[in-house]
């Protein structure tokens, strides 16, 4: 079967280029509808931040090879089954469902790796999926307490998400951290107590145990800067989750005074594994149905500031990249 595929083929530089595929007897064709844009992981392979000898994603099937040029990404397609095969019941056909697979017009995949989408939740959100996910294994990672002092630096989809999901725990006080007031605005309609530019942060008066800091903090920015801000921020025993992915590019961080005698921790977060500490219990079905059912609830839909056809699909990264007409979450649309 033909179809066209999202490329990315050097820095700055995307294109579509013709591409066939085979599909097997346990396999169904999805005709894809709607595709979301991770402007985090996305834009760093874009950019040619991303390191090009790393596995491009060794969980999920439908992607294959490195990160070097050129390269076939993306990871949130929605579409409808148009076609079983001959190992596959019928009942398939014409299910909408999720699928983690590459942005191209259509692809073969086997039942066990697709989610149905349910009846309450449209098409356009359940794109947003991922970025859903993500922010429950942060929360997961982070472990907040009751009457902790939590602050969230970006306020991307990633970020935003998380924000949403914090909000629903007996916190003393969430702080959002984002440069664009937008962003700042949408973090208090998620649930923010409060949203502040990176200038407006306050670390701690001195380095001891009552001195007045953040019990949990998120990095996801995707700013290496921030992560020293973050450890600015935090208080005695504060931890700090890295949920960003920095690529190729380095953080310079402060291990000074205040990092050594506050006990500071610092640990990352990462949605294609799970926690060492709360495997036992969690598995990825369980972490899926649970991001599932958070999205029936989250407002995601709001986040969509573009739509971009996809044989205009270059235009989209330009736009994220240049942070042209505050676009924030940007989905590719296929007739």
């Amino acid at each position: 079967m033909n179809r066209r595929s999202l490329y990315f083929t050097a820095p700055y530089e995307a294109e579509l280029r013709p591409t066939a595929f085979d599909p097997a007897g346990d396999e169904v064709v999805v005709e894809t509808r709607v595709s979301a844009i991770s402007a985090g992981t996305e834009l760093l392979v874009y950019r040619g931040e991303a390191p090009s000898d790393l596995p491009a994603d060794e969980t999920i099937d439908a992607l294959d090879g490195d990160l070097s040029f050129p390269v076939r990404y993306g990871y949130a397609a929605v579409g409808e089954v148009v076609e079983t095969g001959a190992a596959v019941e019928g009942a398939w056909t014409g299910r909408t469902v999720f699928a983690f697979n590459p942005h191209e017009s259509r692809f073969a995949a086997r039942p066990e790796d697709l989610v149905p989408v349910p009846g309450d939740v449209s098409t356009e959100s359940m794109a947003l999926l991922p970025s859903v996910e993500t922010a429950t294994s942060l929360v997961l990672d982070g472990r907040p307490r009751l009457g902790e002092r939590i602050v969230v630096f970006g306020a991307g989809t990633v970020g935003l998400c998380t924000v949403a999901l914090l909000s629903s725990f007996p916190l003393e006080r969430l702080v959002a951290v984002d440069p664009l007031a937008d962003r700042r605005d949408r973090a208090l309609a998620f649930g923010a107590d409060e949203a502040i530019p990176p200038e407006a942060v306050e670390a701690p008066a001195a380095p001891d145990a009552d001195r007045d800091g953040a019990d949990l903090v998120y990095e996801l920015s995707g700013q290496p800067a921030a992560l020293d801000d973050a450890v600015g921020v935090a208080g005695y025993d504060g931890r700090i989750v890295v949920g960003s992915w920095y690529g190729t590019k380095r953080a310079a961080v402060d291990l000074g005074t205040a990092f050594h005698r506050d006990r500071i921790s610092i640990e990352s977060s990462q949605v294609s594994t799970l926690s060492p500490e709360s495997r036992g219990r969690w598995t990825k079905a369980r972490r899926m149905g649970t991001a599932l059912d958070r999205l029936r609830t989250l407002d995601v839909g709001s986040l969509v500031t573009h739509r971009v056809p996809f044989a205009d699909a270059p235009t989209a990264y330009r736009l994220l990249d240049e942070r042209d007409d505050d676009a924030l979450q940007v989905l590719l649309t296929y007739a």
